[in-house]
This record gives structure tokens, sequence and C-alpha cells, in this order.
């Protein structure tokens, strides 16, 4: 339960029985989130691309909490015929009580996917839309399961370059990260107006971890240059995570939006989080909906509120 003061790890209750997927979980916030979850009880499949990543980070989790219940799933979000591997696998299990898409990628130079896509809106978007639909059937077959999308401050200013989603013609990395997050604030917007309308039992949530001194920001030069000043601006990973664990466990609303309430929202306890306009625009919302279904080929089947 949220105190009035706000959530932090040590308001995440008993997980024993439950089963987690979180992605990008072999650093930063994702590794803080496994980290909280397995310390709960919970059993947890950590979504990562290396397996030898994977593995050191369940090594550090069992150093812990030396009964934690993990193992990896191999999932590489800019390939989508990995998120499928990996959504396969995943509906083996008995029951997934949360998945919580924490796993992207940062401003780094011009990429492309396994299929082609502009890097960022590829594995932030387009992987996370992919991962969520194949997994819905599974979530809606678990009591009180929940969706928990990763959004950013960064989506507050952003804007969507329809025409050229690809980046065939322009490509400047902090639009294009600040893209790939409003994208993500209309996904989990648009899924939870679809998934209400068709009464599913699914609860779908946003967050932001604030701005997290992680090595997410490896391409941002002034990270690298800010030194010991990082800290005492930004996040830590580990409180970074609270939001998810706050969206994953605690009490939210359906479609909600949580992240660090503190120093204007880059740091402190989970919160109710600020959120753009238009990252609530349901004709953009749809927009978006149906480019995600056509680029992926993936369609979770839910129709238009």
């Amino acid at each position: 339960m949220t105190s009035s003061k706000g959530f932090t790890e040590a308001d995440v209750p008993d997980q024993s029985g439950k089963t987690f997927i979180v992605t990008g979980a072999n650093a930063g916030v994702g590794f803080e989130i496994a980290r909280v979850l397995a310390a709960r009880g919970a059993r947890v499949l950590l979504g990562c691309r290396e397996q030898s990543r994977a593995q050191d980070a369940i090594a550090r989790i069992r150093r812990i909490t030396a009964d934690a219940d993990l193992v990896w799933l191999p999932l590489d979000l800019a390939d989508l015929e990995s998120v499928r591997s990996a959504a396969a696998i995943a509906m083996e299990e008995k029951r997934i009580d949360a998945l919580v898409n924490n796993a992207g990628i940062m401003v780094p130079p011009l990429t492309r996917t396994k299929q082609g896509f502009e890097s960022q809106f590829g594995v932030n978007h387009l992987g996370v839309f992919a991962l969520t639909a194949l997994l819905l059937p599974k979530l809606e077959q678990t009591p009180g399961a929940r969706a928990v999308v990763t959004s950013s401050v960064a989506h507050l200013k952003a804007k969507i370059d329809w025409d050229d989603l690809n980046a065939d013609r322009s490509y400047i990395k902090n639009d294009r990260y600040g893209a790939s997050k409003l994208a993500n604030a209309l996904f989990f917007f648009e899924l939870d107006r679809r998934l209400r309308a068709a009464n599913s039992p699914v609860t779908v949530v946003g967050v932001h971890p604030g701005i997290a001194a992680t090595s997410l920001g490896r391409h941002m030069g002034i990270a690298r240059l800010a030194g010991p000043i990082v800290g005492l601006v930004l996040n830590s990973a580990d409180k970074g995570a609270w939001p998810a664990l706050l969206a994953a466990t605690g009490k939210v609303e359906p479609g909600g939006y949580y992240g660090p309430a503190g120093f204007a929202g880059i740091r402190g306890v989970a919160g109710k989080a600020k959120r753009a306009p238009q990252a609530q625009d349901p004709a953009l919302a749809g927009r978006l909906w149906e480019v995600s279904v056509a680029m992926t080929g993936i369609d979770p089947g839910l129709p238009a509120a």
C-alpha cells in the first residue's frame, strides 16, 4: 500500500506464488526491480539479450536472496522473431502476474533493428508493443495481472514524425528518443482504453524512473562529464525502480502514470506523475496503434474503444 509519503521498495508486499517478467533485468533499474521482487518471494523471468549478463545478474541477486526463483528469458527487443520466441516460452509459465516492460535504449547513433526499423522506435516501442500483445492472453488468465509500460520525462515535449517514422530522411537522436517515449505513453493510454472496452481483467499502468544514473545514458556525453555531481541530482537505479514496483505490486489506477514525486519529477519516492496532453490524445493513440500493428504484423485483437 502506498503511504501518504509515497511508495518505496519497503512498501512492496509479499509476492510468493506470483510470477513476473522484467525486461532489461541484467542491469540498472531492471536489475533493481528483479532484485526486490525476488526478495519478496516472486518467480522472476529476466528478459535479456545475453545469457552471460543474465546469469551474472541472477548470481548477484542470489548473493542477496539465496533461494531466489530466477530464470533467464532470452529476449532481444530489436528482433521481432526473438520477441515471438520469448513470448512463446513465457506462455508456458503457470501464470504471469505482471509484465514489466523496462528495457530500452537511449540516444544511440542511428542503427536499425533486425527488421530494419529505426532502433529507438523499434526497441522502445515496437518491441514493447509486440511483447505485450503476444502475452495478453496469458495475462488474462491470471487474476489481477498487470502490464507495465515505461515512458520517460522526455515524452513531455516530444513529437512523432509520422512521415518519417523510420528516420530515412532525418535522425536527431534526442528527438527520436523523445518520440519513442511518447509512443510508450500513447501505447499504454490506448491499451488501457481498449482493455476496458473489452472488459478485460488486465490492468495496464505507465511509469517513468525519473532521470536515473544508469548505463542507459552512456551515449550522452554530458552525463559522463558531470561525474560525482550526477548522483546529487539524478535518481539512483534502486530508487528509479520504485515507480515500476508500485505499478506491478501496489495500489494503482488502471491507465495511471507513476514516477518519482520529488524534485521536478526526477527523483524521490514514487507517486502520480505528470503526463503531456499529446500523450492522452485519442486520435494520436489510435493512429499509433494502427501503425504498430502494420509494422510488427502483430495484432492484439482489441477493437477500438
